[in-house]
């Protein structure tokens, strides 16, 4: 019967079965078609069964679909457009009743276009556009014409307007010549400068200034489509009561329709490369929208919570370059939250539950058989919980809602005798997440409450209770997260690594947390940009590491200065130097930019270059130093020429004795290698990947655990290594690119004598880890 009656407003066969696979679609066209049948009879022509179909698929609020399908069956709504400004209009006016006066207006009801005034207003159009229609005749863009003659009268059938300017342009221009059938030669495109590069102006303190908007700033200001602050009911799913107006009006008036945004990390561990992706993503938003952005702490588990992760996840935020408009604490608000608990039990919406933390898990636990208790009995058995008088596990306070994975009834209030690093010992029932967060989110007057695609369980949850207290309701707005190959990033997993001395602490460079990250070496540009880069969407973005370190590389070329070590070093004496005492090498900065200055490196007698830069025998395509085979010294305008080679007992070569000659004299060798002369010694750490597998966590993938993945090999500390002296005054973080060798850090392990070196990246990706 269905199939019928949608194969008869117009649809095809494919297109009506499909449109039964979907049930909340059928029904209302079903609806729809049947109400329209009983004005216009059985037969209904294709143009008025499109209209039903697209009213009935785009109208986001059911409630109002006899309202609209009334309006297209008495041919009052005739065209699509007048079909789109209908819906904009009831999607800005979520309330009833309807004013239908205004609805009619917004919508061209009534208005007759005749073609006399089609034929007037694309005359003066083209009137206005005569002389460049005579100058490029049919290579004029048209589309220009039909524009503006739209503009000027809304609510006009397109083609008709087409077809008047088509025969008015050919009573001015005559029939297409073959030099008008020819294409346009196409203009060069002036290439906009790199995104990343971008200035744009800002004002601060008063004055204004310039500064460079990251990738993701300019992406989420210019491509994701979100709301207007105010404009919450037009969101997807968002639901209107008879308050929501003045409430939205109340927040307008209290935030000046300021875009507010905020990252609540719980202080419970140190946060990761995921979070990074959150950070950018809500300061990045609200700042590229000329708003503000909170740090909120959900300090609700007090247990968990430590002074130290409350002072690295802000240290990482501002190290990412955000600073928060305001740091605030869930636990600043734990009287108010109290207080509507109290209401919420009032208005019979929340109830005290004495069911055990195991019989509620899972998603199809018993109903509570205290679902029901009296109003009054609730309100004093959670003052109990308030005073103490019931025991861990023994009542909990829950909500009354089914949320959208079906779990039921969530829990508001639990009982935990732990004191809090804020309050003290003044609470002993402390709120959860799934009660706290929108009612947090609520009072700081947040306006798009971004998280991650777990938390589109809890969006019910989020909407039910902020109007169960008729309170202003933010939209919550999920996206995928971002997750890492090779690595872990769970908080108990990463504890675990620490316990079992896999990693040294939670900054251990071969993690992906952030202090890991910065101790590394990693710039926070470079994971502002990989954040950026993999965007945000609904799908959870799993990526490879080498995509990180690609980022690292772009940014650390521009940013770190040049300098030279040895790893393993092999001593050589020249035997001819030139001059009776050290001479001074200028070597620049950054080589392909001297302008950017130059650091001098002592060039002695002896210097230092890798072992792995001089083979006794000569292999073909080898071209660094052998014997017969000479090498250029890099910057320091000399090549050098094996005479003696001289080993140890056990025939390892331990020194070379060489002649050096003027790069300018001597005939250009085959290639240039590093050294280091008056050397500081330093130990180097060289990291790989921490696990061998992808996915170190799927038992398919790894049958042993994580734990059983650990690369022997991530770590390789180079104890005897070799720097020149121009990093003497380098601190802990300052960056270097050791030249042929990679991008390296200063660790804080560093000390008087004693610097120590992590590298980054190598400076070229290692095909072997693709």
């Amino acid at each position: 019967e269905a199939l019928g009656l949608f194969t008869g407003i117009g649809l095809s066969e494919a297109k009506a079965r499909e449109t039964l696979r979907n049930g909340a679609l059928s029904a209302l066209l079903r609806q729809a078609v049947l109400q329209a049948r009983n004005v216009l009879g059985p037969a209904l022509d294709k143009a008025t069964g499109t209209l039903l179909y697209n009213a009935a698929a785009r109208l986001r609020d059911p409630k109002h679909l006899g309202f609209l399908v009334g309006y297209i069956a008495r041919r009052q709504i005739l065209t699509d457009l007048q079909l789109s400004a209908a819906l904009e209009y009831l999607r800005s006016h979520p309330l009833e009743p309807l004013d239908t006066a205004d609805f009619e207006q917004a919508c061209g009801v009534g208005v007759c276009v005749t073609p006399e005034q089609i034929e007037e207003a694309v005359e003066a159009v083209i009137g206005q556009h005569r002389a460049e229609l005579l100058a490029e005749r049919y290579h004029f863009n048209m589309g220009l014409l039909m524009g503006e003659a739209r503009s000027r009268l809304r609510w006009a059938d397109g083609k008709t307007i087409k077809n008047e300017v088509d025969l008015q342009v050919l009573h001015l221009l005559g029939p297409k010549t073959e030099a008008d059938l020819e294409k346009k030669p196409k203009a060069a495109k002036a290439r906009p400068a790199p995104a990343e590069k971008q200035k744009v102006a800002v004002v601060e303190n008063g004055e204004v200034g310039t500064e460079t908007r990251s990738l993701l700033e300019q992406l989420r200001g210019e491509a994701l489509k979100f709301h207007k602050p105010g404009e919450n009911y037009k969101t997807e799913g968002y639901v209107v009561t008879p308050n929501t107006m003045a409430l939205l009006k109340q927040h307008l008036a209290i935030t000046g329709g300021q875009v507010r945004t905020r990252f609540p990390p719980e202080p419970n561990g140190i946060l990761h490369i995921g979070h990074a992706k959150a950070i950018n993503f809500n300061f990045g938003y609200a700042k590229a929208n000329g708003g503000v952005c909170f740090l909120r702490y959900d300090d609700t588990n007090p247990e968990k919570e430590e002074e130290k992760y409350f002072t690295a996840i802000r240290e990482m935020v501002e190290w990412l370059g955000y600073q928060p408009y305001a740091v605030t604490h869930a636990s600043d608000y734990f009287d108010q939250l109290y207080t509507w608990a109290l209401e919420l039990i009032r208005r019979g919406q929340a109830y005290v539950c004495h069911q055990k933390v195991e019989e509620i898990k899972g998603h199809n636990p018993p109903p509570s058989p205290w679902r029901d208790r009296p109003v009054e009995e609730s309100l004093l058995l959670f003052e109990d919980m308030r005073k103490g008088k019931f025991g861990e596990g023994e009542a909990t306070l829950r909500m009354k809602l089914v949320m959208e994975d079906g779990k039921m009834d969530p829990v508001a209030y639990r009982v935990k005798f732990t004191p809090h690093h804020r309050t003290g010992d003044k609470w002993c029932i402390y709120p959860t997440y799934d009660y706290t967060h929108c009612l947090c989110d609520s009072i700081e007057h947040i306006t798009h409450s971004l998280c991650t695609k777990e938390f589109q369980a809890r969006r019910s949850s989020y909407f039910w209770l902020c109007n169960a207290l008729d309170v202003y309701c933010p939209v919550q707005w999920e996206y995928g997260r971002l997750n890492l190959l090779y690595t872990v990033v769970s908080k108990r997993k990463i504890i675990r690594l620490v316990e079992t001395g896999a990693v040294r602490d939670w900054d251990d460079p071969r993690l992906f947390t952030l202090t890991a990250l910065r101790r590394r070496g990693f710039p926070p540009e470079a994971i502002n940009n990989f954040c950026a880069r993999v965007g945000v969407t609904v799908a959870q973005a799993t990526m490879e590491p080498h995509l990180l370190e690609a980022c690292a590389r772009e940014v650390l070329n521009e940013q770190a200065p040049r300098a030279m070590a040895v790893l393993e070093p092999l001593k050589v004496t020249i035997i001819n130097f030139p001059a009776p005492k050290a001479l001074e090498v200028l070597v620049p900065n950054f080589p392909a930019d001297e302008s950017r200055g130059f650091h001098k490196v002592p060039f002695k007698p002896t210097v230092y270059i890798e072992e792995t830069d001089f083979r006794e025998e000569v292999d073909k395509g080898y071209k660094r130093l052998a014997p017969g085979q000479p090498v250029g010294l890099r910057h320091a305008g000399y090549v050098i020429a094996v005479q003696n080679v001289i080993k140890d007992a056990s025939g390892r070569v331990i020194e070379l004795e060489v002649t050096c000659t003027k790069s300018d004299v001597a005939e250009k060798p085959k290639a240039f290698i590093h050294w280091v002369s008056e050397p500081l010694a330093c130990e180097v750490r060289l990291y790989e990947r921490l696990f061998l597998h992808k996915n170190p966590e799927d038992p398919s993938e790894v049958p042993g655990g994580f734990l059983s993945d650990l690369n022997p090999d991530s770590l390789r500390v180079v104890c005897n290594a070799m720097v020149d002296s121009s990093v003497l005054s380098a601190r802990p973080f300052d960056k270097f690119q050791f030249e042929r060798l990679g991008y390296f850090s200063v660790d804080p392990d560093s000390e008087e004598g004693k610097m120590v070196f992590n590298r980054t990246v190598t400076l070229k990706e290692d095909p072997g880890k693709a």
